[in-house]
């Protein structure tokens, strides 16, 4: 009875007030919730000391000796479960780290010459008849979408507004390739600003929606962006309308949404909430970052 007594108001700290007032800082809260606890553990068990030695009788001696004990132990097994998650921690550091310095290395080897890449486009954008307007607004938006690649992408985090605006070139680089049957929308919002993201984060899922976009003849195939605050997070959505008796493969994406995936969970850890849901003829991401 001793060990399952202690167990319990290790159990107890740990995975219920450790959990849900240590970690939301309720910290007085807490050590309230601690005290009472070994209390409790202090005033059972010396009810069962007295039972067994059969004196009848609890002693303050004895209350504040078994409080002792099992503050001990709470403060013994806190310390470890401490430990596991500071390794956990770092084990995830170390890991970030060593994938950050790999995708570096990978960009390094796939990296054209910036100067000779852009003056070629400069070179090919003179070269088109001026009357083409559509196709020199094509490779301007191209060029602007490489430059943030190249330029602008490398920081941890960056302004929501540069990353909003890539994903706005990209939609808008869309919308000429698109007809009348198609709906494209973009909404931003006002408040959305004041907000920094990592760099690259958001264009994944909307090329997923215009890479799986349908082709109905009957009636609207659309796209829908929606950028917006939720509280403190930054609220993102996209959702397009698909053919899924067409498609190969049961769910739409692929590896392209599985390394968002991956990179969601290695930068954001939990400070995250990412929802995909597919219909018949819909498919929707629903993201939310905390700051």
């Amino acid at each position: 009875l001793h060990t399952l007594l202690l167990a319990m108001v290790c159990y107890l700290n740990i995975y219920f007030l450790f959990q849900h007032l240590f970690k939301a800082n309720r910290y007085p809260f807490y050590f309230v919730g601690v005290l009472t606890a070994l209390g409790l553990y202090a005033f059972f068990q010396g009810l069962i000391d007295e039972y067994f030695s059969g004196s009848g009788l609890q002693t303050l001696h004895r209350f504040y000796y078994n409080f002792s004990i099992g503050f001990f132990y709470v403060a013994f097994t806190l310390s470890l479960e401490l430990s596991k998650r500071w390794y956990a921690q770092n084990l995830l550091l170390h890991q970030v780290r060593a994938e950050k310095l790999n995708a570096e290395l990978q960009y390094l080897k796939a990296q054209l010459n910036p100067h000779f890449l852009f003056n070629s486009l400069n070179t090919i954008y003179f070269q088109i008849d001026s009357s083409n307007s559509e196709a020199r607004e094509s490779l301007q938006k191209f060029s602007d979408l490489l430059r943030y690649q190249l330029y602008e992408s490398n920081a941890d985090k960056i302004p929501i507004e540069k990353e909003i605006a890539y994903v706005t070139g990209y939609v808008d680089l869309q919308r000429l390739r698109k007809n009348s049957r198609y709906n494209i929308r973009l909404n931003i919002s006002e408040g959305v600003k004041e907000f920094s993201i990592a760099p690259l984060l958001l264009l994944p899922f909307v090329e997923n929606a215009f890479k799986h976009l349908s082709a109905f003849t009957d009636r609207e195939n659309m796209v829908d962006i929606k950028f917006c605050r939720k509280g403190n997070g930054f609220y993102f959505t996209v959702v397009n309308t698909f053919n899924g008796q067409h498609l190969v493969s049961p769910e739409p994406g692929g590896i392209g949404l599985q390394n968002v995936k991956r990179r969601l969970e290695l930068l954001y850890g939990g400070n995250y909430d990412l929802a995909i849901n597919q219909s018949q003829d819909e498919f929707a991401v629903k993201l939310l970052l905390q700051p």
